[in-house]
């Protein structure tokens, strides 16, 4: 069974695959192909959601699927249900199932325990849905009528703020994958845990990010600037000392004018402006966050697509 819980599930060429198909959903999107039809997929829920949730419910539609919308505190999980005992009822069901939980082990047990794909709509450890929408975001720009991965090789990542978050984890693993460069800027104590680093050794990929303390030195020359919220669920009873050091790693126009000329700002929202970036530089031309979020929807259905036929 083909599942897709981190960036490296798809082999390069199947991922060039999921971008060149996202762009044909995107371009033909009342019109596409409907390789869900007749499926039903379980969208199961531990965390709160706006974009994951109506990406997924309205592209398993659109793929001619049915969704169905689980929360797990409404489900016996939330009443003690193993998750083996539950992946395998709902594999009874469901011919699929997303899942935006908190520990990462938990979408890996649905895995080993499911008869079905399973797609991780988020974990603590990393959010690849994202992380391949935002490529799909960015060949718009660099290679919009081949949508070439190869478009990708030196492209330089400048990542702001929690070095140790979820997103910082997904972007080096999908740097080291595309061949990008990656600088990881934010406090001491954010910085990239060791997970990652073996996260990257299993799958064979190069440990050559950069970590430093000093934001002018990750934006200097970047292609990319990216940052997250700065108090993630979970987190908010370190809310204030966490704003308090993260101040110095807001991305603001001295630092976009730091970067390349061209150089896009990307944020898998929500934003809060004028704390991880400023108002300036959401408005500014070289923010592409909201043709981001709205591609959540076309990369996703590319993945459920992918992973359709790769599941015969």
């Amino acid at each position: 069974m083909h599942h897709f819980l981190k960036e490296t599930d798809f082999t390069l060429e199947q991922a060039q695959e999921v971008f060149s198909l996202a762009k044909s959903f995107k371009a033909n999107r009342l019109n596409c192909p409907q390789p869900l039809n007749m499926q039903s997929w379980g969208l199961l829920f531990y965390k709160s959601s706006t974009r994951t949730r109506i990406s997924f419910e309205v592209g398993v539609n659109e793929l001619g699927g049915f969704p169905v919308v689980l929360n797990s505190q409404n489900t016996q999980i939330g009443r003690g249900e193993t998750i083996a005992d539950t992946a395998k009822v709902m594999s009874g069901y469901l011919h699929g199932l997303v899942i935006r939980t908190f520990g990462h082990e938990i979408v890996e047990e649905f895995a080993a325990e499911a008869s079905m794909p399973i797609v991780n709509g988020l974990t603590d450890f990393n959010h690849p849905c994202q992380l391949y929408t935002d490529i799909f975001s960015i060949l718009e720009h660099l290679s919009p009528d081949a949508m070439d991965i190869n478009a990708l090789k030196g492209k330089k990542v400048a990542f702001f703020g929690d070095c140790a978050s979820n997103m910082a984890n997904s972007w080096i693993m999908t740097a080291a994958m595309f061949g990008m460069e990656i600088s990881l800027t934010g406090p001491n104590g954010f910085a990239p845990e060791p997970a990652i680093t073996e996260a990257l050794k299993a799958d064979g990929l190069p440990v050559d990010f950069t970590f430093t303390t000093t934001a002018t030195e990750a934006a200097k020359d970047a292609d990319i600037l990216y940052t997250d919220v700065w108090v993630s669920m979970g987190d908010e009873a370190e809310a204030a000392e966490r704003k308090a050091q993260m101040l110095p790693y807001q991305v603001t126009s001295e630092l976009m004018a730091l970067a390349n000329a061209e150089a896009l700002f990307l944020h898998c929202l929500p934003a809060h402006a004028g704390e991880e970036v400023s108002q300036e530089v959401i408005d500014s031309p070289q923010s592409i966050i909201f043709q981001e979020a709205e591609n959540r929807l076309h990369a996703q259905k590319a993945i459920l697509a992918k992973l359709v036929e790769l599941n015969g």
